[in-house]
């Protein structure tokens, strides 16, 4: 049994791994030309974002429903290996609940011979069993502190796979993905803030966990669907979620804040010389950091007590060139004061940091 466990966790992570969430081919558009209107566009990809797609960094392309980048298989969580992760992260904890199991076991019955209780003190003898016939692999000192390394891991793995196991399910069974949750987040939000009145309905949920469970895991092991087109429920467009992304979008451009840079700054994640508080609060995130110069425009959406994330204002940016997003330190920037009309700095305003 604990070799079926470890072929069917292997046989599951390496088809995660492997088989990949599939990717949007370059170019792609939609079948109407004016659906066009509702996506957005990957200046990477050279293509428009099909419905329920996201641009990975990580791995340079844009991936077919988009769940997370998992650097434990080096690979995208998508549409083509939600199954396979998913089923990964439940084998996992119970071939290691087996292996505890084996572990615990193993332990009580080397031991039950070996220890002796007094009135005040309890021995244990590790040089040799005190029955017969004696066992065949000997169960030393080394043996026990194996043994008990190896049953912690096996029960710290337990613990937290299981945990992403759960998270993982919570997702599939409204059919969403991590990404989809948050930006669902991010609409009532917007809505809340706006105070427009309007709902936002998740276009993708079925209505039942079963419907929805089946949209993930098949007999065949394929998906349903090609990854670009998805049902929806009723009363839903087919470009309802990315509607509400291009609208997310717009009000991201209106929060945003514009900033110049004072000091220069290399992009290393924990900056020695901007201060002790930067230095240890530095963002614990995958997010790239981009590196300033004096001068510099930046177009800060969000950020922290000591760190703010935004987008460098590039010269070639109107021509089509690549954006570059990331953290840089707060006080390595002020604010940057300009005449909305004319895009021109005001001048004999004092500019606050």
């Amino acid at each position: 049994m604990l070799l079926s466990w470890t072929v069917m966790i292997l046989y599951n992570y390496f088809s995660a791994m492997f088989v990949g969430p599939g990717y949007v081919p370059l170019g792609w558009t939609p079948e109407k030309s004016q659906d066009c209107m509702y996506l957005q566009y990957c200046k990477v990809c050279q293509s428009y974002k099909a419905p329920r797609s996201h641009h990975c960094r990580k791995c340079n392309r844009c991936v077919m429903k988009m769940d997370h980048h998992c650097p434990w298989i080096n690979n995208c969580c998508g549409y083509q290996n939600h199954a396979s992760f998913t089923l990964f992260l439940l084998l996992a904890p119970l071939g290691c609940i087996h292996a505890s199991f084996i572990f615990i076991m193993t332990m009580y019955t080397q031991l039950y011979n070996r220890i002796s209780f007094g009135w005040s003190s309890v021995k244990i003898d590790m040089s040799a069993a005190k029955r017969d016939p004696r066992p065949i692999i000997p169960f030393g000192l080394s043996a026990f502190a194996a043994s008990l390394f190896a049953l912690g891991l096996a029960l710290g793995t337990t613990i937290a796979v299981g945990m992403l196991f759960i998270i993982q399910m919570k997702v599939i069974l409204t059919n969403k993905t991590s990404i989809e949750s948050w930006i669902e987040e991010k609409a009532k939000d917007r809505i809340q803030y706006y105070q427009t009145g309007e709902t936002f309905i998740f276009p993708y949920d079925m209505g039942s966990k079963w419907k929805n469970f089946r949209q993930v895991f098949t007999w065949s092991g394929i998906p349903e669907g090609d990854g670009l087109d998805w049902p929806v429920r009723d009363g839903c467009h087919q470009y309802s979620l990315t509607i509400e992304q291009l609208k997310q979008k717009a009000d991201k451009r209106v929060r945003s804040v514009r900033y110049r840079a004072i000091e220069d700054y290399s992009g290393v994640c924990c900056p020695v010389t901007k201060g002790v508080k930067t230095f240890f609060t530095t963002p614990c995130t995958e997010e790239p950091r981009i590196a300033l110069s004096k001068g510099d425009l930046i177009l800060a959406t969000r950020g922290l007590k000591h760190w703010m994330y935004g987008e460098k204002i590039l010269i070639s940016a109107a021509d089509g060139g690549i954006r570059e997003r990331g953290w840089f330190p707060r006080n390595c920037v002020e604010k940057y004061q300009y005449d909305s009309e004319t895009d021109q700095p005001v001048d004999g305003e004092k500019k606050s940091k």
